[in-house]
């Protein structure tokens, strides 16, 4: 449905995207994600026409794509109420239907039909995402793009406005769905696009991103906290990077470290510091491991 080539954009002197290339099909969900910063939204806006690129090439597969977008902090007329807004939406965008059928179709689709009634300076944040949603729906859109839906919503407003998106997913729709919060794109996403320093650092179905770090030895070790106790994990020769909180820590071991090397080296350092494990571990990296791991420049698709 849309290839991004080479995109590149500067503000001033500050380049925000590099060489930045892109891949979506048609009924993907795509979770982008990336560092505050990074150039998500910056993407987004350009995708839209809303600002306009420095270089690269913007292609969709049919011509006369509609796009729906939520930005993040969707703008909406609080003197209005639900029915009047979305209204107002289908006379903006011409909508060629019934627009009062449609108004209360995506009322229905966003679960805002029984609050709209009232108007919307009395709503909460997540039902303002919730109206955005409506209103990014209201032409039936090609190409759905969510950013950041679930930005500083409480734990109620966020599983409702996840459970929107998850129904138009299992619908076949297309979304981009930009986002910091790795556990919704794992929720929801088929395919996966890591942005960091102006590039896509990682794209590709979840499937084949965690794939491609299986090679990666990660050993989980939880310790009873006393003062100290994770001090004789930072001495291991063959740990290349460590994790380390009050409870315990993630390890990752160095190229050629074989699972059972790594595992008896880390037992017998804790016994000779005299340090009783609670848990050790192999555990699979999660998409959120994979993330840091890129973005900081730790972490490369090698095997082991």
């Amino acid at each position: 449905m849309l290839r991004i080539s080479g995109l590149k954009k500067s503000y001033r002197n500050f380049p925000v995207l590099t060489d930045l290339n892109m891949n979506i099909e048609q009924g993907d969900v795509y979770g982008l994600v990336g560092t505050n910063g990074c150039g998500k939204t910056t993407t987004m806006n350009i995708i839209c026409n809303i600002i306009p690129k420095d270089d690269g090439e913007i292609a969709f597969q049919n011509e006369g794509v509609k796009i729906g977008y939520l930005p993040e902090s969707p703008a909406l007329y609080g003197y209005m109420n639900g029915f009047e807004y979305l209204d107002f939406i289908g006379a903006c965008c011409d909508y060629d239907g019934d627009i009062k059928a449609r108004t209360a179709e995506v009322l229905e689709v966003t679960g805002m039909a029984g609050s709209a009634k009232r108007l919307i300076r009395g709503y909460s944040r997540g039902m303002n995402q919730r109206i955005g949603i409506a209103a990014a729906l209201y032409a039936s859109p090609d190409l759905l793009i969510l950013d950041e839906p679930t930005s500083a919503l409480d734990p109620q407003g966020r599983a409702e406005v996840m459970e929107i998106i998850t129904r138009l997913a299992g619908s076949g729709a297309t979304i981009i769905l930009c986002t910091h919060i790795l556990t919704d794109v794992e929720r929801v996403a088929n395919k996966v696009g890591i942005l960091s320093n102006g590039v896509m650092a990682e794209e590709g179905t979840l499937q084949e991103v965690k794939r491609k770090y299986e090679g990666v030895v990660a050993l989980f070790v939880r310790l009873r906290y006393t003062p100290g106790a994770a001090d004789p994990l930072y001495g291991i020769d063959i740990v290349e990077r460590a994790e380390v909180w009050q409870g315990g820590a993630t390890l990752y071991a160095k190229q050629g470290v074989s699972e059972a090397e790594f595992f008896y080296k880390t037992v017998t350092t804790l016994a000779e510091n005299r340090v009783l494990p609670e848990a050790v571990e192999f555990r699979r990296l999660t998409l959120e491991q994979i993330y840091l791991g890129v973005t900081s420049g730790r972490m490369t698709p090698r095997a082991y």
